[in-house]
């Protein structure tokens, strides 16, 4: 009696979670994610996208599998991670600079900024050395800072150095602009602090 009592107990347990699975995945559909990381920018190409099964909230605008054409070639409106869900939003033309702003490329070597910087960091630029003929060479103290945010982080390519881009007001931009690579530091600030 024992036996069958745990039998049958099994068999109601292994029929639940069979109902259960079934229609938890029925809610599912496939969505185009991205397989590697694309910056702000990249166009994409059959190699950055697979698709994935989720179940969304209904009104999130997610890029359905079967309309990867629709993005395929279309470069990055922003920069996202490997894994990260594509929206319609995500792909197109870029929504910035914002009238008013800059963006700026600058070169940090190891050490002079945080491994964790990503796009959408919200940083403090800080100049860190004068130049062999002083800061009148650039006009730019040591010392000197400028508020900016995290556009795209990407590897030099040729050395350990890395390429940030900053979105910043135009001004900071073109003072930022003159500073030598190897003088600045980047500092990573809480989020929701002024631009």
């Amino acid at each position: 009696m024992p036996h069958l009592a745990a039998g049958v107990l099994l068999v109601v347990l292994c029929v639940g979670s069979a109902v259960w699975w079934t229609t938890s995945t029925q809610d599912r559909v496939p969505v185009l994610a991205l397989a590697k990381p694309a910056p702000l920018g990249h166009v994409l190409t059959p190699a950055d996208l697979r698709s994935i099964d989720v179940s969304a909230a209904p009104g999130v605008a997610l890029v359905p599998a079967d309309r990867a054409a629709s993005v395929l070639g279309r470069p990055m409106a922003t920069s996202l991670g490997t894994g990260a869900l594509l929206t319609p939003d995500a792909v197109g033309t870029a929504a910035i600079p914002e009238v008013g702003r800059a963006v700026v490329g600058v070169v940090v070597k190891p050490g002079q900024a945080p491994p964790e910087l990503a796009a959408g960091s919200p940083v403090t630029v800080v100049v860190t050395a004068a130049t062999a003929a002083g800061a009148s060479a650039t006009g730019q103290a040591p010392g000197t800072s400028w508020r900016a945010k995290v556009v795209g982080v990407a590897p030099s390519g040729t050395d350990q150095s890395t390429v940030v881009s900053l979105d910043l007001d135009t001004t900071g931009a073109s003072q930022l602009a003159q500073v030598p690579a190897g003088q600045l530091a980047l500092v990573i600030q809480p989020a929701g602090g002024e631009r």
